[in-house]
């Protein structure tokens, strides 16, 4: 293969010409015949017998060009943008400009990895951590979650239906007097207040007792998913069959040990405050990083190819698509349900996909600055720490993602360590000023160091 030619046509775009030598060329016809020759008939040999020249003399000497040209062009175009020095990120457009059996030439059509890539102010950005005290009722709240998850169901007898039950019903919905598809269940379990059906129909359970045979009147609202009950007004004729709620346990030191590896109750507030608190301040610290993020994104100049944004959309969506298939549900019977097309769909993902794109860019371009690079042990480290997530041996997941990948990701999150320990930060704690604003990290870590001595 020899780089004919790589002109930049306009920004962000190449016109690559590419020469694919008789040897080269030689080398895929040859393996060209061999795939097809089994299935290709000439007079006075079997199947797969009959020698190349003669296939090519009763065929035409371009019998084998287009297998050929499809095995060798791909490591043809690899060595070509290698030896250009871009980066594609959308599929060439290619044309075949000449072939014969001494080689053949092509253009490719290349969208690269915008190269003007500028990024400013990145180091000592202002920027708020907003810090929260876990307050005692937070910690009672989180407790109070912990007895409903272990509540006992009981049948009720004694009272009239309320928010929180589950209900047992039977129910027939009507429109104009006339009985509508899908209106109709049967000992169906319902929890008044969950708003799981349309708006009024729960609340009209509530002071019925079991037994009672009553009416539900409601209108069905104007965005309905069913066209033709949209905007119209029900009747559902009802029956209560059965009761049941949930029963707290007592909030006691033996509920405690039932629940918990703790013995008393104090000993599960201290814990529950802890877990919280830390909840909290992973959140804070994850907020200030999103801070930090926007500002440099902000302060990132370059010329985005349209198709870096099609790419993390479609890796978006089929990030979807495998959850869904886990779910047992396919993209289609998704988009049927909801109601969308794949093109508003597509939508959806739009604005985080372009965030992502200009977060890469930006990051990569700081580590290009600042000279980061990537070591041996912590490409290692990582590859230990993906095997673990995945439940995989490290040498298998390096056959999944190849180094190079694994460098260019680390070195991304060097740079977001960079960006944050260069930042200027100030905390405040619930609204309220905790220090002073400090510089970077490494300057604080000095004067602190300073004051102990």
């Amino acid at each position: 293969m020899s780089l004919v030619s790589a002109n930049k046509t306009e920004t962000n775009h190449y016109e690559l010409e590419v020469k694919v030598e008789k040897e080269q060329f030689e080398e895929a016809l040859t393996k060209a015949f061999k795939k097809n020759a089994p299935k290709m008939t000439v007079p006075g040999f079997r199947k797969g017998k009959a020698p190349r020249h003669l296939i090519e003399k009763l065929y035409g000497e371009s019998v084998f060009f287009e297998d050929a040209v499809n095995m060798s062009y791909p490591d043809a175009y690899a060595q070509a943008i290698e030896a250009a020095g871009i980066t594609p990120v959308a599929e060439a457009q290619v044309e075949i400009t000449e072939i014969s059996k001494d080689g053949y030439t092509f253009k490719a059509n290349v969208v690269v990895k915008p190269e003007d890539v500028e990024v400013e102010n990145y180091k000592g950005i202002e920027a708020t951590k907003d810090l929260h005290k876990v307050t005692e009722e937070e910690v009672n709240e989180a407790i109070e979650r912990l007895r409903e998850r272990n509540a006992r169901i009981i049948t009720v007898e004694d009272r009239a239906a309320e928010n929180g039950d589950s209900a047992m019903i039977d129910f027939e919905g009507f429109v104009d007097g006339k009985a509508f598809e899908g209106g109709k269940g049967e000992n169906y379990p319902l929890t008044l207040g969950s708003g799981q059906f349309i708006p009024g129909f729960e609340e009209q359970i509530v002071g019925h007792n079991i037994g009672d045979e009553f009416d539900v009147n409601v209108t069905f609202p104007e965005e309905y998913h069913a066209k033709e009950l949209a905007g119209k007004e029900a009747v559902f004729k009802c029956k209560l069959h059965e009761l049941r709620s949930r029963e707290l346990p007592e909030l006691d030191d033996e509920f405690v040990k039932d629940v918990s590896e703790f013995d008393t109750l104090d000993e599960l507030k201290k814990d529950t405050e802890k877990k919280l608190q830390e909840q909290s301040d992973k959140a804070a610290q994850d907020d200030l990083e999103n801070k930090l993020i926007d500002t440099v994104i902000e302060n990132l100049k370059a010329e985005i190819p349209e198709e870096m944004y099609e790419n993390s959309i479609n890796n978006m969506v089929g990030d979807f698509e495998y959850r869904l298939q886990m779910q047992g549900m396919d993209i289609n019977t998704y988009l049927q349900y909801t109601g969308m097309e794949m093109e508003s769909f597509r939508k959806t993902f739009r604005e985080q996909a372009e965030r992502q794109v200009k977060i890469r860019l930006a990051l990569e371009k700081i580590a290009e600055n600042e000279k980061l690079e990537a070591s041996e042990e912590e490409v290692e480290a990582e590859y230990a720490k993906l095997a673990e997530q995945y439940g995989l041996e490290a040498d298998k997941v390096k056959t999944f993602i190849p180094v190079e990948d694994l460098k260019k990701d680390v070195v991304v999150n060097k740079a977001i360590d960079f960006v944050k320990d260069n930042a200027k930060v100030k905390e405040t704690v619930d609204g309220k000023k905790k220090t002073t604003r400090r510089t970077t990290k490494k300057k604080a870590e000095a004067e602190e160091t300073a004051e102990q001595k």
